[in-house]
């Protein structure tokens, strides 16, 4: 039987080389720099791959990034770096593979509880800042909208948290959820702003009604969260439904049917 051809031997030698090369970058302390590539280099790579990775997570997630001092922030990006293997090369999708490590990888008790949750709040900013669709044109008739048939903008998303996470700062570091959840829209408009309202329970439902649906009769969106509600007075929770609607649409956070 004739041997295997050299390139297959080269093609081991490489992945084993690689296998080095990044479990060193990963993790310097618990693993050797390869063998034939000079220390101060190896430092130097590892440098300039950690700093990148710290320069995406602090420009995506500046608040989190304020309320940790230095050694705090070091850690949390280098226990990311060590334990995380990303899935995609791009570095747009670093924010959201550190979401990904937070959930499912990240293991300390001394986190703020609300880590996880501003992390996602932060992360929908850009996400919707950087979003490849447009805002849809808005040719809603507000003097008739009951009759109209809706949807939500693919650009608003409804958000709700135990925390009320567009407060939390350096001043207020909540130690406990209140008893109250937080509920947000967070939507980007026609200037291409990103902004975030915060809403109310039934608002909430609204739009969970909504977005549960291609398009659906704004009067029958109304009537379920009336039912839903079992208020005495259901006309009342119409009336305000639709008021506030109304001013969604006036933000372009529902839109018509195309």
């Amino acid at each position: 039987m004739p041997s295997n051809p050299p390139e297959a031997g080269m093609s081991v030698d490489f992945k084993t080389k690689q296998h080095e090369f990044a479990a060193y970058i990963r993790d310097p302390e618990n693993n050797p720099p390869p063998a034939d590539v000079k220390p101060q280099r190896m430092a130097m790579y590892r440098e300039l791959f950690f700093n990148n990775i710290d320069s995406f997570l602090s420009a995506n997630f500046p608040v989190l990034r304020a309320i940790l001092d230095e050694r705090q922030w070091f850690d949390l990006g280098q226990d990311f770096f060590l334990k995380h293997a990303s899935r995609s090369p791009h570095f747009s999708q670093i924010p959201e593979e550190f979401l990904d490590y937070l959930q499912n990888e990240r293991d300390s008790s001394g986190d703020f509880p609300f880590m996880l949750e501003l992390a996602h709040y932060e992360w929908v900013e850009m996400a919707l800042s950087i979003a490849k669709e447009t805002v849809p044109a808005n040719s809603l008739n507000l003097d008739n909208l009951q009759s109209q048939r809706i949807r939500l903008s693919p650009l608003a998303w409804p958000l709700a948290y135990q925390y009320p996470v567009q407060k939390i700062s350096p001043d207020f570091l909540p130690e406990a959820p209140p008893e109250l959840a937080t509920f947000l829209v967070v939507y980007r408009n026609t200037d291409d702003e990103v902004n975030f309202i915060e809403i109310t329970p039934i608002t909430y439902r609204l739009l969970e009604i909504i977005q549960g649906h291609e398009e659906v009769l704004v009067a029958d969106c109304l009537k379920q969260v009336a039912e839903e509600s079992k208020h005495p007075n259901p006309d009342m929770i119409i009336a305000g439904g639709l008021q506030i609607l109304k001013e969604l649409a006036g933000k372009t956070v529902i839109t018509a049917r195309e």
